[in-house]
């Protein structure tokens, strides 16, 4: 599984409340939820993005609440992937269930930049940025949870079994 797009790049700590915003939690609805995706953070982000665009962020992406509206809403708007120095525990696990592709490269997350051009191959963990050339090193998942996230999520995975 691989994915390529261009980067979108946010600090430390980038929270649930700011990865969809609690006021619009009044719908069950992705396609309406993803609309108000990373808007307090970066108002242009839904407009911009396109399939195959990826996040990359510092330390703790994902805290705060255990909504998992969160990496529904970023899967949601087609991103590819977010790479981050780290995500938070919750975040991690709902990405799983729910089939977003997530990989923690502390030496990506630093040298990547906003609008950067890169490729992801999820089967080695090699993070190509084809503006700057370099190529990066994470850890993969196992193969029983990348089969989880390359069937849609932990539900999408039980049913076809």
């Amino acid at each position: 599984m691989n994915t390529k797009g261009k980067v979108f790049k946010y600090p430390d700590n980038v929270d649930t409340d700011v990865i969809i915003p609690a006021r619009y939690l009044n719908t069950a609805d992705a396609n309406e939820l993803a609309k108000h995706c990373m808007e307090d953070i970066d108002a242009s982000f839904v407009g911009k993005v396109e399939k195959g665009d990826c996040i990359v962020a510092g330390w703790n992406f994902g805290c705060g609440s255990s909504r998992e509206h969160a990496p529904l809403v970023i899967k949601t708007c087609g991103t590819g992937c977010v790479i981050a120095k780290s995500f938070a525990r919750i975040f991690y696990r709902n990405a799983i269930n729910i089939g977003l592709p997530i990989l923690e490269c502390e030496e990506a997350a630093d040298e990547i930049n906003a609008n950067d051009e890169i490729s992801v191959d999820f089967d080695t963990g090699i993070i190509t940025n084809h503006t700057s050339g370099k190529t990066y090193k994470a850890q993969p998942f196992p193969e029983f949870i990348q089969s989880i996230i390359k069937k849609g999520g932990l539900l999408a995975s039980l049913k076809s079994e």
